[in-house]
């Protein structure tokens, strides 16, 4: 490696690490209020709370890392079109195609690891996240909170006035729960003056004490009293097994979620190689004259490339994949020739 590609490669990484860092606390965030969705339902210490992040990090890599790549790029030529240093680079007889041939190298190699990623750690994660939440919720006892509004049981809103310890567990006082209608039931209420929640082999069971129910129909209101009621959910009581990668995306031929999966992860690793060139073109520029347009050419490439996964990803999932991938490294190509080949 000369000097000069090591020059672009300290500069790169300088801008790349802390766009990553920001993406990467932003995409962070999002995931941990996945996280917490899933802590409404069950309950998990702290260990166990990295342990779902650690699962969740290939999918937050996969995004990240491609998106600061492309944004890195762009910016840090754009940086150095600025302070004139690629137009001295170009007079001195360094030319584009150099700096197009090491750049597409370098986001090759990036897309190789993406792909490794997407195709190997995404499904065992994916896997190992799902069968320890389903074991979490084998094992689950749900804790309400007294005078607290937006609590679920299974499909119920619930509220409870007042709770008190008995028997090694909580036991509530005055709970109220409604569940909302649809096209198929009614609007229904509870109202019962004591309650308490048991783990029954995995399934979570409300016994409610001393109570009416009420469901309202458009035509009556039917009304139920009772000594004793029982409601529970339906938890799995066996976890699915951890299938190999061969078999986990052979199901993409007969599954069309798997398909459109394996379709999305591909694409978006293959995002470095498919818009190297456009963060070539978007970044070298003669400073004095075309100081606009940078930004809403990234932004414009990230929405095309985003939305045509959306578009094609349903109707052709694996055939999605090369024609994306294709469309976008000959538009790159044809945009770079036309705006940097032709003019340096």
């Amino acid at each position: 490696m000369d000097r000069i590609n090591r020059y672009f490669l300290s500069h790169f990484f300088s801008m790349f690490g802390s766009l990553f860092a920001t993406l990467f606390f932003i995409m962070s965030i999002v995931f941990f209020i996945q996280i917490a969705r899933v802590t409404s339902v069950i309950e998990i210490t702290f260990l166990e709370l990295g342990k779902l992040y650690l699962f969740m990090l290939p999918q937050i890599l996969l995004f990240t890392i491609p998106i600061s790549f492309f944004i890195a790029l762009g910016l840090m030529l754009f940086k150095l079109s600025r302070e004139n240093e690629t137009i001295v680079l170009f007079t001195l007889g360094y030319s584009p195609k150099k700096i197009a041939r090491f750049f597409f190298v370098l986001a090759t190699l990036t897309s190789l690891l993406l792909l490794a990623n997407a195709l190997v750690f995404l499904p065992i994660s994916g896997q190992l996240n799902k069968n320890f939440i389903d074991y979490k919720r084998t094992n689950a006892s749900l804790t309400l909170k007294a005078a607290e509004f937006g609590q679920r049981f299974s499909d119920w809103l619930v509220f409870i006035e007042g709770k008190h310890e008995k028997d090694g567990g909580d036991e509530y006082e005055h709970v109220v729960m409604y569940a909302t209608g649809d096209a198929t039931t009614n609007e229904r209420l509870l109202l019962a003056e004591q309650g308490r929640i048991t783990n029954v082999q995995g399934e979570l069971v409300l016994s409610l004490d001393a109570g009416r129910g009420y469901e309202f129909s458009p035509a009556r209101i039917h009304e139920l009293v009772f000594n004793e009621m029982f409601l529970q959910t339906y938890g799995r009581g066996d976890l699915s097994e951890v299938v190999s990668l061969v078999e986990y995306w052979a199901e993409a031929k007969t599954n069309k979620r798997r398909a459109e999966r394996i379709s999305l992860d591909i694409l978006i690793a293959l995002f470095p190689m498919a818009t190297v060139l456009f963060a070539l073109s978007f970044g070298i520029v003669t400073y004095r004259y075309q100081k606009k347009g940078i930004y809403g050419g990234i932004f414009l490439v990230l929405f095309v490339y985003f939305a045509l996964i959306m578009l094609l990803n349903k109707a052709l999932p694996l055939l999605s994949i090369p024609l994306i991938f294709g469309l976008f490294l000959l538009f790159s190509w044809l945009y770079f020739q036309r705006k940097i080949l032709r003019r340096y």
